[in-house]
């Protein structure tokens, strides 16, 4: 057996879809390594569809395993030129090509066709030509591929004549030794007839020929999963008869004994494999830096130009810092100078001067268009280079940040500066980083999605019809956050989830597919922030795609980008930025004040008293419930504390329970103790912990004799916990520390406890920058409330956030600042603050769009406010304030200051679009009036409108939030407020800081969104938004509560809920047990109704109509009277005539009109 074994050649593997074959190959790229590697394959190509996305991680984890990686694929051939588009019925819109790259150049000419197959060619698929492929076939072979080759296409179709005229073509465009005729056999059919052609047609023309297997899958009991995956991408059922399918289960990854069976009669066909793998040595070069060049002005080199601007800008932060100098609360200005100076030095000698004039270059452009930028993230805060370039704005001299940190000299990469920008503006800074590095040496950068969990159980559970209800459920039991193999955990972490997958072979079944595809590439997108800037056109480097809207990245993802050595560069768009700014502009607007937000005082008594009343919504990363709770506990009184807290504030430190006892040391100061001395001047600021990283490195400069360089590679050592490296690092610190005159033990004890607060530690240069950020925008809410919360308001209209819009205005409220309604003549396109009130903005209106909103201004600056409707259309462009924008404005209440009625304007909108378009057709031609065109009429209105009614309230406001997204005015559950706080344990906004999932919830609202879901076993449940006047919650009525309530379920009443919020959700989320309509729920958990009657003065008629009106209002609710005499006694009784009354808000109206205000009131069962 073995003998027989030794006879059958090596075999390569040519043909195989990776994940990157997005949502067609379910190989991932581990195992196509792993299965190379099992197999003794000594190589392995990978050839996704129309991309190599997955070449540089592949090529890494092949070489990793000694596996010899070979890069290919499977290309799109059009049948003509790659431009024509046009549909032709009588040929397919593409073929399939498979390349292999030989050499460096074969690279560079895949990279040249897969970017323009998606630039130039694309046409359902990404496409090349013949043309093409001639220019760019040097350094390529070229296997006709599988059933959709072009060549195969014709041999089946009996088109023989057709089949010979394309492999010519081919062997032609690629020299007959780098042309293979390429044999798959899957037990198709189709490749029984086409097969012994292939053979018969490579030997009339003498080429090549190659077996492969079309590998989609690693193992054959992949192949169901798989199949699933078809479904998943067609968005089809595994039932539907007419999906697409492959119709075997051979495409996996096959050992070369079961490829030597399929070919035994073409041995030249298992032969080729391996003598094309030993032609295919191409490898990426994953050293060097490939930069962009950075041109001085004439007269300067690159180096002395970067120094020049670098000591130009530390002089003028000594000016500005001289003060607190002079005053020793900072160092010497030599200090400052002697770490500049080693920075400089630092990175000159690594190469990175051009790097950092790229960054300068960039916000310098920002500063200079007026686009605010952030203070800076990441470890650059600690550069000192970074602050005094303007590209930070943190001193990190004064919060003691380590450039090491950022750049080591002893670990050399490129320096990885991340930029905030403001989101509104983030577009220009690309534009111009394009315009100036050339459009064809920048791009954005690709990332893909993944099947998580969640996402994996539902996709699955579509393909295979389990009802939708039952895969919602089992998809909300796994942990949202959880990465990796999040399916597998929670089976084994929830007992709830084992015992269904235990139990339900449906859900099992669903559960073992999904474990399989979870984690595989879904599609590609772009990344939210990276850019990559080259020195040449990127196709020197990689391929580009081009997503469905037209826009360019790489193929390769960020981290393949920097393992090419390119520049690439995050910049962000923050919306806080554009809040500051915008808070800026309305300050100086208002009031005249330039507020310098960059030099505010970090001490100011104003801003931390908010921080320490946790009145942070709207604060940057400190307005989370949470949050807020630890501000209240910590009460911090200096900056310092904001950056430890925003480190602390994290699921490490806060399950490790390291933030309760930060608190705790806080507030009794006597627990804090230091194992050594030595210890205290590093860790006085967060009372004795280690809670940064930088920290660790100061313990093993300052204790163990490390250099920061060295302290540096400690940190990233303990965070990757490798056991060999840690002991070469315990070794290190204790030998150290010995030097330094430190007990070995107590060494070893420090080196434990580093070990241990290391894993929690956090990047403190981070923590400083994004503190500074939150401290800007809390000094603006504690001096400037109204300005900034306009701004914030208008930045969360912007995105839509209608649930932040109404947090925001509730926060108005209670903070005592009025939010006033949208009018035409009042408000401008955003937010606005008028009089210590806010202006909602008219582009805050759905369907009412800026040009709209310019074009209203325009006319209303032009003839100094409208007087009428009439006005309004008279005098802007009808194409954009058009019907939907008329009918927006109305419903809004834009036009309730012109004193027309709302319902009366509604119905002339007919008009009033017709009058717009009159006028508008006039003014294009002024010369009719001259030669009697038509004139217009003056405006006359029919008696059914000027007669017409007001809407009712309940419809006014239905409009209202159809127009604003919300109630804005008033809200349905008004009229029941005296009520409301007896009757509920929570407003909707405050559930989010309820963590017992055990409580019973009750709360009451407004039904929107109701969904009607069939279960699997036939039986009706729902979903539906509650809405009151403070947010929105999810509720779901499984089908027992369904039966129970279902009469309740519908949309747009007033209900009472009660139920528990679920433990599996991001946010609240109540599973309800009861349901009411609210009136009933009034009356029905009324214990009693007291009314309070004054003894004095009180007289007999009004005691009888008092009578009267409780008689008129007979229902279940005992009546109870107050009575009180003042300064002398105050009595409950219950009436003695045992009056039982409806608790409505009628009736309360009725007697607080009779008796006065808050003569009524209901008491309402405790346990609700």
């Amino acid at each position: 057996m073995s003998e027989a074994n030794n006879n059958i050649p090596p075999f390569i593997h040519l043909h195989t879809h990776t994940e990157y074959s997005v949502l067609d190959g379910a190989l991932r790229l581990a195992d196509l390594v792993k299965a190379a590697k099992l197999m003794k394959m000594p190589a392995v190509a990978i050839t996704d569809h129309g991309n190599i996305f997955g070449a540089v991680s592949f090529f890494r984890l092949a070489k990793e395993q000694k596996i010899k990686p070979i890069l290919g694929c499977e290309m799109y051939v059009a049948p003509g030129s790659r431009q024509d588009k046009t549909p032709d019925q009588n040929r397919p819109s593409h073929f399939h090509l498979v390349l292999l790259v030989k050499d460096e150049r074969g690279y560079k000419n895949l990279c040249q066709l897969i970017s323009k197959s998606y630039i130039e060619g694309f046409y359902y698929k990404p496409r090349i030509d013949k043309e093409l492929l001639a220019s760019h076939a040097e350094g390529l072979i070229a296997l006709s591929a599988c059933l959709k080759g072009e060549i195969s296409y014709f041999l089946e179709m009996d088109r023989e004549e057709e089949a010979q005229r394309a492999a010519r073509e081919y062997a032609q465009i690629f020299s007959p030794d780098d042309f293979y005729i390429e044999l798959q056999d899957h037990g198709l059919e189709a490749q029984k007839k086409v097969n012994p052609r292939l053979v018969e047609l490579a030997h009339q023309l003498g080429l090549p020929l190659v077996a492969t297997n079309d590998v989609h899958y690693f193992q054959k009991e992949d192949a169901e999963s798989h199949d699933v995956l078809l479904c998943i991408q067609t968005n089809k059922k595994v039932s539907d008869p007419d999906r697409i399918r492959f119709g075997t289960q051979e495409f996996y990854f096959k050992s070369r004994e079961e490829m030597a069976a399929l070919f035994q009669d073409v041995p030249e066909a298992l032969i080729n494999p391996a003598k094309i793998a030993a032609r295919c040595n191409f490898d990426f070069p994953f050293k060097g830096y490939n930069l962009p060049r950075f041109q001085p002005p004439p007269g300067y080199t690159l180096e002395n130009y970067f120094e020049e601007i670098a000591w130009e800008g530390l002089e003028k932060k000594l000016a500005i810092l001289g003060p607190r100098i002079r005053e020793g609360q900072l160092p010497s200005e030599d200090f400052y100078r002697d770490r500049l100076k080693k920075e400089i030095s630092l990175v000159k000698d690594m190469g990175f001067a051009g790097y950092f004039l790229i960054v300068w270059d960039l916000i310098r452009e920002a500063r200079t268009r007026g686009i605010p930028v952030g203070p800076g993230r990441g470890s650059a805060a600690g550069s000192l280079l970074a602050f005094v370039l303007g590209i930070t704005a943190v001193d990190p001299i004064e919060y003691n940040l380590f450039f090491e940190r950022f750049l080591n000299p002893e670990r050399v990469s490129l320096p990885d500066i991340d930029i905030d920008f403001c989101g509104r503006r983030r577009d220009e800074i690309i534009q111009y980083a394009t315009a100036k590095y050339g459009q064809e040496n920048v791009c954005q950068i690709i990332t893909f999605g993944t099947m998580a969990g969640r996402q994996a159980v539902r996709d699955v559970g579509r393909a295979l019809e389990v009802p939708l209800p039952e895969v919602d459920k089992i998809a909300k039991m796994i942990p949202p956050q959880a990465q990796g193999s999040a399916i597998k955990n929670a089976l084994e972490t929830i007992p709830q989830l084992r015992e269904i997958y235990t139990k339900n072979s449906k859900i099992t079944h669903l559960l073992n597919l999904a474990q399989k595809l979870e984690g595989q590439v879904r599609h590609p997108s772009i990344h939210a922030a990276g850019i990559v800037i080259a020195p040449q056109p990127l196709t020197e480097f990689l391929p580009l795609y081009m997503s469905a809207r037209g826009e360019i990245t790489t193929q390769f993802p960020m981290q393949d980008v920097e393992a090419l050595g390119l520049l690439k560069m995050d910049l962000l768009g923050l919306r806080n930025l554009t809040v500051i700014k915008d808070s800026l502009e309305l300050i100086k607007k208002d009031t005249g004040e330039e507020v310098d937000i960059d030099h505010i005082p970090l001490d100011d008594p104003q801003t931390f008293a908010l921080f320490q009343a946790g009145n942070t919504d709207g604060v940057f990363q400190f307005e989370s419930a949470g949050m807020k709770a630890l501000l209240v506990n910590y009460k911090p009184e200096d900056f310092r504390d904001l950056i430890a807290l925003n480190a602390l504030y994290r699921p490490g430190p806060l399950q490790s329970g390291m933030t309760e006892e930060f608190i705790k040391r806080k507030h009794h100061p006597n627990s804090i103790k230091y194992d050594l001395p030595e210890l205290e001047p590093i860790l006085k600021e967060t009372k004795g912990l280690i809670v940064y990283q930088e920290q660790v490195m100061m313990i093993a400069t300052e204790l163990a004799g490390f250099s920061l360089a060295e302290a540096d590679l400690l940190r990233k050592a303990i965070g990757k916990k490798k056991t060999s490296v840690m002991k070469a690092q315990r070794d290190r610190f204790i030998q150290g520390a010995k030097r330094k005159g430190i007990n070995p033990a107590k060494a070893n004890q420090l080196f434990e406890t580093i070990n241990y607060f290391a894993g929690y530690g956090f990047n403190k240069s981070h923590s400083a920058a994004y503190a500074y950020l939150a401290f800007q925008t809390a000094y603006l809410k504690a001096h400037y409330p109204v300005c900034f919360l306009a701004a914030l308001l208008t930045s969360e209209a912007e995105k839509g956030a209608t649930d932040q819009v109404v947090k925001y205005i509730n926060e108005c409220k209670e903070m005592g600042i009025k939010v006033l309604p949208p009018d035409i003549n009042e408000s401008d396109l955003t937010f606005s603050v008028a009089k210590g009130s806010i202006r909602f903005g008219l582009a805050a209106i759905k369907n009412v769009g800026e040009q709209a909103v310019r074009s209203i201004l325009q006319a209303r600056q032009k003839i100094g406010g409208f007087k009428s409707p009439f006005d309004i259309v008279e005098n802007v462009d009808p194409k954009a304030v058009n019907r939907k924008v008329l009918e927006s404005l109305i419903k809004a209440g834009a036009f309730d200051s012109l004193g027309w009625k709302r319902s009366q304007l509604f119905h002339m909108v007919d008009i009033m679009i017709a009058r717009s378009h009159k006028i508008s057709k006039r003014k294009q031609s002024p010369q009719t009036t001259l030669f009697g065109g038509e004139e217009i009429e003056p405006l006359t209105l029919p008696p059914e409108i000027a007669e017409m009614k007001e809407w009712d309230e309940a419809q006014a406001l239905a409009y209202e939030k159809e127009a604003l997204g919300f109630y804005f005015s008033s809200h349905p559950l008004a009229q029941y407020g005296h009520h409301l706080k007896r009757l509920v344990s929570h407003a909707i906004n405050e559930l989010e800081a309820v963590n017992n999932h055990d409580r019973e919830i009750m709360v009451a609202g407004i039904i929107n969104g109701m969904k009607q879901i069939k279960t699997r076993k036939d039986e009706r449940m729902a979903t539906f938004v509650l809405e009151d006047m403070t947010g929105q919650l999810e509720v779901v009525v499984f089908p027992d509560a369904y039966r129970q309530n279902y009469e309740y379920l519908r949309e747009d009443i007033l209900v009472w809920v009660k139920g528990k919020l679920s433990p599996n959700s991001d946010s609240p989320r109540l599973i309800l047990s009861e349901i009411m309509l609210l009136e009933e729920a009034l009356e029905k958990l009324a214990r009693k109704v007291v009314i309070r009657l004054y003894l004095p003065g009180l007289e007999k008629v009004l005691l009888e109509e008092l009578k009267s009106l409780l008689a008129a209002n007979r229902g279940q609710c005992p009546v109870y009277f107050e009575l009180e005499k003042p300064l002398a006694f105050r009595l409950l009784v219950q009436s003695a005539e045992e009056e039982k009354v409806k608790p409505s808000a009628k009736l309360r109206q009725q007697v607080e009109n009779l008796l006065g205000e808050n003569s009524f009131y209901v008491d309402y069962n405790n346990h609700y």
